[in-house]
């Protein structure tokens, strides 16, 4: 079995358990366990971009989808612009300028799935770009709600949905566009058609599955489970068709 398919599952395990665990845990123990999920989403994804890239062309990509939203989530927590008026709490661990390392990890864990996602419904590099930023923004939709409900971030002035703004969902989008238009120098050459990116298109329609089923079963929140299904599947499903029909 490849190390990402083994971590893939792994992960599945982990995130049913910190589902069915959570609340019953207390708050130091629930916050070990998100960064040990979010640890292990980044060892999965990382591998799979290592097994279909090779060391040298993952690290560049992984580098790029680190350093730029860390990049901009400084400047928003510092001024309040890209994503709207946010701070971070503590839970996630050690910070460089009010924000989280462990945040680096959150955007560039799931970069590679929407990447790939992209791949297998737009051929052309801009339309891919804006399918890749719009996957990737589409999974805040299930997280976002329920990190700041957690603490781990919150938003003073509110916003519609679920507390949160529209300029967070703005900022995703625009931070996504900037990643994979350099991905798409580093990386345009890819077919997903061909097999070579199932591991991350099963990291992404995994993630859209689990996440649905724990907001409606585990987290008790049927709008963001019902949104979030509703804004990762209209990326994941046609891909999934896309790469069936291959």
């Amino acid at each position: 079995m490849r190390p990402s398919r083994f971590l893939l599952a792994a992960l599945a395990a982990a995130q049913v358990g910190y589902a069915r665990l959570a609340g019953a845990a207390g708050r130091r123990e629930r916050d070990r366990a998100t960064r040990a999920v979010v640890g292990l989403m980044l060892a999965a994804s990382t591998a799979e971009t290592l097994e279909a890239k090779g060391p040298a062309r993952a690290a560049a990509l992984h580098a790029v989808a680190a350093a730029v939203p860390f990049a901009a989530e400084m400047i928003g927590v510092a001024t309040g612009r890209v994503f709207g008026s946010y701070r971070y709490g503590d839970g996630l661990g050690g910070k460089v300028a009010g924000v989280p390392v462990l945040a680096a990890a959150a955007w560039t864990l799931m970069a590679r799935p929407a990447w790939a996602v992209a791949g297998l419904v737009a051929r052309r590099r801009p339309a891919r770009v804006a399918a890749a930023a719009a996957a990737l923004t589409a999974w805040d939709v299930f997280l976002d709600p329920r990190m700041a409900a957690e603490g781990y971030w919150t938003w003073p002035g509110g916003g519609r949905y679920e507390g949160i703004p529209a300029s967070n969902y703005a900022g995703w989008l625009v931070t996504g566009a900037a990643v994979f238009a350099v991905w798409s120098m580093l990386d345009g050459d890819e077919d997903g058609r061909d097999g070579s990116s199932d591991g991350a298109l099963a990291l992404y329609v995994w993630t859209w599955a689990g996440e649905t089923l724990a907001g409606a079963l585990f987290w008790r929140r049927p709008r963001v489970a019902a949104a979030g299904a509703l804004a990762m599947g209209a990326c994941a499903v046609p891909a999934l068709r896309a790469r069936l029909r291959r």
